[in-house]
């Protein structure tokens, strides 16, 4: 296949938007990261978006859109609740879990009788959205698995030839996927954690909003956040049915193995050194991550992961960061990255 790369302008972006229109797939930046986008009401182009990036098919898809009052189109239940979110969330790093329309196909949403919904708040992905004139199924721009794309160079490292065309815009703000809250429960719930912590949503909901249980899965040498202590393991994979994405499949996976060293940073700092000295004794490359703080982890730790793949590194050795606010975001990721492969320092 011909992929196309275009520059953001509004002519180009109509030309993307033409080929939408017609069944084809564009990856386009956003606020959070690059998405792979494709009709959403359109079940062919929807299957060519899963085959391109060789996604699970049961792995659900969210809809974007470029105005609020878009989502009366893809669901009858909106709450007061969901009003409360839109206005403060909305444009932003935001997806609800709504019940879904019957015009929405069950390809889009995994089978679900739910479908998670966004407004970008990115003037690129928005104008996309205007000038498709339909809703935009957009996973991210990746094959499935690696370290979400950030950059246009990320991907067109993976999708070019797979896909119609890149938007090739500027590099994404925020660097991890967005935050996702299902509505449909009540509470609501937070099912993927992002840029909106589970704290402003608490905020602006006036109460406590629940958290979905597998997001504290934790390898038996790691500490439960204590209010979470003794919370049961996420049903097998076999049995479970991800209502949003990055629930159940191998994601952000760089090629090295990565290793997450956990504790008081100096102890942490002087653990990392001396296993960098031991594998380079063996003869093996090692590329480390530490973080000064929980914003600038999460725009860079995709693109460093994938910086590490192109170095050809053996092993990743990263610091672990707060699990609190944003950083429990983030480490949702880099847990995911290392397979849950955790050291404890004391």
């Amino acid at each position: 296949m011909k992929t196309s790369l275009f520059d953001d302008t509004i002519e180009n972006i109509r030309t993307a938007a033409d080929i939408i229109r017609d069944g084809g797939m564009i990856a386009f930046p956003t606020e959070t990261v690059y998405g792979l986008g494709a009709d959403a009401l359109n079940c062919e182009a929807v299957g060519k978006v899963y085959e391109a990036k060789g996604r699970p098919s049961d792995n659900p898809m969210i809809v974007h859109i470029a105005e609020t009052s878009e989502l009366a189109r893809l669901t009858d239940d909106i709450s007061e609740d969901m009003r409360v979110l839109m206005d403060k969330f909305w444009p932003g790093p935001m997806t609800m879990i709504v019940r879904r329309k019957d015009i929405v196909p069950d390809v889009t949403t995994g089978g679900l009788d739910t479908v998670g919904v966004r407004l970008p708040s990115s003037d690129v992905a928005r104008s996309l959205i205007k000038e498709s004139g339909c809703p935009i199924a957009a996973p991210s721009a990746n094959i499935s698995g690696r370290p979400s794309p950030t950059t246009a160079e990320h991907v067109i490292h993976d999708l070019y030839g797979r896909i119609d065309g890149i938007i090739c815009g500027e590099d994404c703000d925020f660097g991890i996927e967005s935050s996702v809250i299902d509505m449909t429960c009540d509470p609501p719930m937070i099912l993927r954690p992002g840029a909106i912590t589970r704290e402003m949503f608490s905020e602006a909901l006036d109460r406590e909003v629940a958290v979905d249980q597998s997001l504290f899965k934790r390898p038996k040498n790691i500490l439960e956040p204590e209010h979470v202590a003794g919370a049961e393991a996420p049903e097998s994979d076999d049995d479970f049915h991800p209502r949003s994405p990055g629930m159940k499949y191998k994601h952000y996976a760089p090629c090295a193995e990565m290793i997450i060293f956990d504790g008081e940073s100096e102890s942490v700092m002087k653990a990392m050194d001396a296993e960098t000295e031991e594998l380079e004794k063996q003869g093996k490359s090692v590329f480390k991550l530490s973080f000064t703080d929980e914003k600038l982890a999460a725009h860079e730790l995709f693109a460093k992961l994938r910086e590490a793949d192109e170095l050809g590194v053996d092993v990743i050795l990263a610091e672990a960061l707060p699990e609190q606010g944003l950083g429990f975001s983030v480490m949702n990721r880099m847990l995911k990255s290392a397979g849950y492969n955790v050291r404890r320092i004391k």
